[in-house]
């Protein structure tokens, strides 16, 4: 391994692109809209509006800028990207302030086109230096690991896994991290894909949610940033990392901080983090300092690149981080486009929780020769630490049923998250359950970013133990020891509603999930029944029925035109995201410990 880690610190002149402060005018109907995210992604824009159309979802590939075609009381208000607001006009009034991500049509985005002649020479292949020689397993011993932790691996001239942490030659102040985190032993994803990673190939690894894969990718990464030649002036980051929601990219960042932390400045590893729904100043005076591990959702990087903040001549190990969200996430174009901006002989190492159709073209296209990892079957299950328990419900009848529920299981310690579908829903019961006494607080894609951070703080010190939150949060939240999950509302796919249960049950501690299932879910009544199943857990005869019946896509006044319903909406009045402020109210005893 090489002793000169990278340090140059990158000066770049960029396009001075505005934060906030700026609107834009939307004639029309007078609507108020709320951008979900990058344009063909997220929710779109919700829309909340009196009588005619009603409110709702924009779609993910289509004109998610506005919710509804409704009439609404009040302006605009919607999150413009960087600086002109247009998604809080199009259903009408001004636009709010910009943050980031929300509508744009990155597609439209040129990046300019790159010739890698002359870029820095680099080494990936560290395996024979990296690996202590006598904690290597023979070719029994690993077929026996491999079957007992059901690990599939496909591939050419597999190295054996590397089952303890001192199995491998980690940097010094690596180690003394590993021994701070009083870790007991590689998880399965570690222990094959650090291997494979240090080889210097691409890489596929499949797993689920909470098996320590950002330590699979980020200790090989930083053995590489060593080996490299140092960062001059101008230059961009070594290691690239995308991922799908801003909570998860904080959370690789606090990892690659920790682990990559040094006293010794030859040594310290340099990351920054950009993503969408906050200020572009702060992440752009990081890229600016010259750093080694860039971590970033897809908008936000192409922002940075398009205004020349960085660049990614210098990357040579790429992680694409649960690559199935970002795809369900509409970002495939973003990501496509990020690649043509690296050297083409790179690292790229791919992660995902399940393996569709898309998800293998694009690693087809974006990886050479790869290593394939499978820990545990790939048909879709969920983790059998969890007890799962279906309660049939009608929807009138879910916040009394959350009131029970939370009498039965709340001890003023145990961490509880609860999933809604709408951010709407997720702030009202918020706001129910805090007037009753409830210790809870919400997390949703409206929420800035400082009080994003303050939920999760709240959250990870069980100051207020129970959270509410949309599906944004689904993926990338890294509490582990949440004792309970709770579906409000179900999710759409069946992949989701593994993904949400997930953060319960983690590093082999135990979980229940509960889930209000109405009749308006039977879309996935059969694939929940396949889940619970599989579990060898309690399918109630309800669920089994509706999963047996047909499947009606008729009836009913059902979806509006361009949201969910024609019911009369609401505005969103003063201070909508301030149910989180609102004083605890006096609850009575209940009962205790019942699950």
């Amino acid at each position: 391994m090489g002793d000169d880690p990278a340090h140059g610190h990158g000066r770049h002149y960029f396009a001075n692109g505005g934060f906030g402060g700026q609107y834009g005018y939307g004639g029309g109907r007078g609507g108020c809209g709320y951008g979900g995210g990058v344009y063909g992604a997220g929710s779109g824009g919700y829309g909340y509006g009196y009588g005619n159309g009603g409110g709702g979802y924009g779609g993910y590939g289509g004109n998610g800028y506005n919710g509804g075609g409704g009439y609404s009381g009040g302006g605009g208000g919607g999150y413009g990207y960087g600086g002109n607001g247009y998604n809080g006009g199009w259903s009408g009034g001004w636009g709010g302030p910009g943050y980031g991500d929300a509508y744009r049509d990155l597609n439209s985005v040129q990046l300019p086109s790159q010739d890698f002649g002359g870029v820095a020479e680099f080494v990936k292949d560290f395996y024979t230096e990296t690996v202590v020689a006598p904690g290597a397993m023979g070719p029994e011993e690993a077929r026996r690991y491999l079957e007992e932790r059901d690990i599939h691996l496909q591939g050419e001239g597999l190295p054996p896994p590397i089952t303890r942490f001192d199995g491998a030659n980690w940097p010094d102040h690596v180690k003394r991290a590993i021994e701070g985190a009083r870790f007991e032993e590689p998880t399965s994803i570690q222990a094959v894909g650090w291997p494979l990673a240090l080889q210097g190939r691409d890489l596929i690894g499949i797993a689920e949610t909470g098996s320590g894969k950002t330590l699979a990718f980020l200790l090989p990464a930083i053995v590489h940033i060593l080996a490299q030649s140092f960062l001059e002036p101008g230059e961009g980051p070594i290691v690239l990392v995308i991922a799908p929601t801003r909570e998860l990219a904080v959370q690789i960042k606090e990892e690659a901080r920790k682990f990559g932390a040094c006293n010794d400045p030859q040594q310290c590893i340099k990351v920054a983090c950009v993503y969408g729904g906050a200020s572009r100043g702060p992440q752009i005076r990081e890229l600016r300092g010259g750093v080694e591990i860039v971590i970033a959702t897809p908008g936000r990087l192409i922002d940075m690149l398009e205004s020349g903040c960085t660049n990614l001549r210098r990357v040579t190990y790429l992680v694409l981080d649960e690559a199935d969200r970002m795809l369900d996430m509409g970002f495939e174009p973003q990501i496509r486009k990020v690649v043509t901006q690296i050297r083409p002989n790179r690292q790229v190492l791919l992660w995902s929780a399940t393996w569709p159709r898309v998800v293998d073209q694009l690693a087809k296209d974006f990886l050479v020769n790869p290593a394939k990892v499978t820990i545990g079957c790939q048909d879709l299950k969920a983790n059998h630490s969890i007890t799962q328990i279906v309660l049939m419900v009608q929807e009138y009848e879910k916040h009394g049923k959350l009131c029970e529920l939370l009498e039965q299981i709340y001890d003023g310690t145990s961490k509880i998250l609860i999933f809604f579908k709408t951010k709407r829903k997720c702030d009202e019961v918020t706001g129910q359950l805090r007037t009753d006494g409830w210790q809870a607080l919400c997390i949703h894609g409206d929420k800035g970013q400082d009080e994003r951070d303050y939920v999760m703080r709240e959250f990870r010190t069980g100051r207020n133990p129970i959270v509410l939150a949309t599906d944004v949060a689904a993926r990338g939240l890294d509490v582990k020891d949440i004792k309970f999950v709770i579906n409000y509302d179900m999710p759409g796919t069946a992949e989701d509603y593994v993904h949400r249960i997930g953060r319960t049950g983690r590093a082999g501690a135990q979980g229940t999930a509960f889930s209000f299932f109405t009749s308006k879910d039977a879309g996935i009544a059969r694939s929940i029944v396949k889940i619970v199943s599989e579990a060898k857990q309690d399918v109630p005869p309800p669920l089994r029925q509706l999963a047996s019946a047909p499947f009606d896509m008729g009836g009913g006044r059902g979806r509006g035109r361009n949201g969910f319903g024609r019911g009369r909406g609401r505005g969103p009045g003063p201070g909508r995201t301030g149910f989180n402020t609102i004083p605890l109210g006096r609850r009575g005893g209940g009962r205790r410990g019942r699950y």
